[in-house]
């Protein structure tokens, strides 16, 4: 995968290069087509998938005009966290570009629900995200709660380096019939029972909700554009987000025109 710099007004475009014509795929809600353990988009039958973990680094330095070379149909994924895109990000740098856009903010509340999920914007005159993880039969995740301003210093140093976990139930039939077989304590923390299964332990003690909010975070890029407000968010996961992100387009874009 690389990061090639673009004109003002590409926005952020991901381009298969190992498919026929290299097609490109706008990171952008309308073309999201799966949400259920990842968030896929794609174009006609060409998909990249996870790409969360990639856009929330963007999301938090606000850049704007990327195109993501990428030779696979998932990005490489690293320890299971944001560091490595936070790292090619450092590398390469952030050229400021002079035409200049503008960030939008609500005018009224917007909610989701499903079920035991629930998500919720707010005013606000910031990019914040709150949410609840709440695992109740799970004795080391129980109730975690994390609240954070988003921007490219604390997502740095408060979201980035937390990995992808999954409780043990949910992922043993999976590895029994030999699917995510790039999946390993190297890049994913595994909780079963109340023992935490993973290369280093815990990054943080509340690191699930964390990568939670990163998750957030980058599925709330496919919005589009920059805005101001306050996510609170209930076990939400990446269809509620992308609702939610819909919800945001729809109403924002519904009060500029």
């Amino acid at each position: 995968m690389r990061f090639v710099p673009a004109p003002a007004h590409t926005g952020i475009l991901f381009e298969r290069t190992d498919c026929p014509g290299r097609p490109k795929i706008p990171a952008a809600i309308e073309y999201v087509k799966e949400t259920q353990r990842s968030t896929t988009i794609g174009v006609g039958d060409c998909h990249v998938q996870t790409v969360e973990h990639v856009l929330a680094p963007l999301h938090a330095h606000q850049i704007d005009n990327l195109i993501i070379e990428i030779s696979d149909m998932e990005p490489p994924v690293g320890d299971g966290s944001s560091l490595p895109f936070l790292s090619m990000i450092r590398e390469a740098g952030i050229e400021e570009q002079s035409e200049t856009i503008s960030i939008l903010a609500l005018a009224e509340p917007l909610h989701y629900s499903a079920g035991r999920t629930h998500i919720v914007a707010l005013p606000c005159d910031k990019f914040r995200i709150s949410y609840t993880l709440h695992y109740p039969t799970v004795p080391i995740i129980k109730c975690q709660y994390f609240s954070l301003d988003v921007d490219a210093q604390s997502f740095e140093k408060e979201l980035a380096p937390c990995r992808t976990f999954a409780l043990y139930e949910e992922i043993s039939f999976l590895m029994e019939r030999g699917l995510i077989r790039g999946g390993s304590l190297e890049n994913a923390v595994v909780i079963k029972d109340d023992v935490v299964i993973s290369k280093e332990g815990l990054r943080f003690p509340d690191e699930m909700v964390r990568h939670k909010v990163l998750d957030l975070v980058g599925d709330l890029m496919l919005v589009g554009f920059p805005f101001k407000a306050h996510i609170i968010a209930i076990c939400s996961g990446h269809e509620t987000n992308v609702q939610m992100g819909r919800l945001l387009m729809e109403s924002i874009c519904e009060k500029v025109s």
